[in-house]
Parts: C-alpha cells; sequence; structure tokens
C-alpha cells in the first residue's frame, strides 16, 4: 500500500476545498485525516503516516457536490488532483457495501472504513457534554448513545459493527482507540 505519494498535503487540502465548501464536512476531514495519521503510528505503519492522513482527508472529496453518487465520482476528482491509484482504491474502499464492491483489504482500509462513521458518533456524543471535547470523553458515554438509534442516525452503526469485524476488534476496543485518536488531535482541528 502506498508508502509514498507525489500529492502534496497543501494539494489535498486545496482539492478538498474546491469540492467541499460546507466548514462541517471539512472539520470532518480533518478529523478522520488525524484519526488516520494516529492509526498509523499506532499500528505500526509511521513510515505511511502522511499516506494514511491524505486518505483520510480526502476519504469524502465527492460527498458535498454528489451526494448520491458518493465514492463513485471521488476517482474522477482524485485523479484531477493528481493522486495516485492506490489512494483513489483507498478511499473508495470505504464506501463498500453501500455504493461500491471495492472491499478494504488493507488495514489502513480497514481503519478508514472502521472510523469514519464512528469518529461523526463520537463527534456528537462530545459536543452534547459541558466541555463540548472529547478530552474527558469515555467509552460508557458513547456506548449508551451508540445503543440509541435515533441518537446520530446518520451515523450507521452496521458500517462501524462490521469495520470492528473486518479489524478483528472488539467494538469497545474500535471505539476506546477512536477516542483516543480524536484526542489526539482535537486541538489541531
Amino acid at each position: 500500500m502506498g508508502k509514498a505519494t507525489k500529492l502534496t498535503r497543501e494539494e489535498a487540502f486545496a482539492a478538498l476545498e474546491k469540492h467541499n465548501r460546507d466548514a462541517f464536512h471539512i472539520k470532518h476531514a480533518l478529523i478522520v485525516e488525524g484519526v488516520m495519521r494516529y492509526f498509523a503510528r499506532e499500528l505500526g505503519y509511521g513510515d505511511e503516516e502522511d499516506f494514511w492522513g491524505l486518505v483520510g482527508l480526502l476519504h469524502d472529496i465527492d460527498f458535498e457536490e454528489y451526494p448520491d453518487q458518493h465514492c463513485l465520482k471521488a476517482p474522477e476528482l482524485l485523479a484531477e488532483a493528481g493522486a495516485e491509484d492506490d489512494l483513489i482504491r483507498a478511499v473508495v474502499s470505504h464506501g463498500y457495501s453501500l455504493t461500491v464492491d471495492v472491499k478494504p483489504e488493507h488495514e489502513m482500509e480497514k481503519v478508514l472504513y472502521a472510523t469514519d462513521e464512528l469518529t461523526g458518533l463520537i463527534g456528537a456524543v462530545a459536543i452534547m457534554r459541558p466541555s463540548k471535547s472529547v478530552q474527558d470523553l469515555e467509552l460508557k458515554s458513547v456506548k449508551k448513545k451508540y445503543k440509541t438509534a435515533n441518537f446520530a442516525a446518520g451515523c450507521s452503526r452496521e458500517v462501524i459493527t462490521r469495520g470492528a469485524e473486518m479489524l478483528e476488534w472488539e467494538l469497545d476496543d474500535l471505539i476506546t482507540r477512536t477516542i483516543l485518536a480524536m484526542r489526539a488531535c482535537e486541538s489541531v482541528v
């Protein structure tokens, strides 16, 4: 999987902003970028951290303009931005079983698949807290809201669960590790 890419962080961010103007989508992209960088380091892929980060940053490049073609329009937009095939494949794989049949295979793709929806859920739980932060957020708070189907209903519990299974992690472990990843990058988002 892509240890290096010709696409710079600056070029990637410019491409993201070209196709996403909503502050919420930009913030989500930055959160997922930070989470992916964290997991690259934690899982022993430190030499691929920039690549993992770019995949996280660009994972929803087509979502705002083409919500009905999410992960289907991404290859075109990413190619225009100068992304290589392995970056494009990684981005597209997070739409597995939803819009595309590109199954996450590399551990990085599985992490993206598992954490994309989960970061949204954790973020929704955090903003309901007095601190509005993940710094003091605990697993039990997320689990309580996870079980409430109408809370952050747009965050698919099925995808999160399937992602944990792909990684062969317990759901509680995935949630705990993702909270820690979000804590690590919260100050830069």
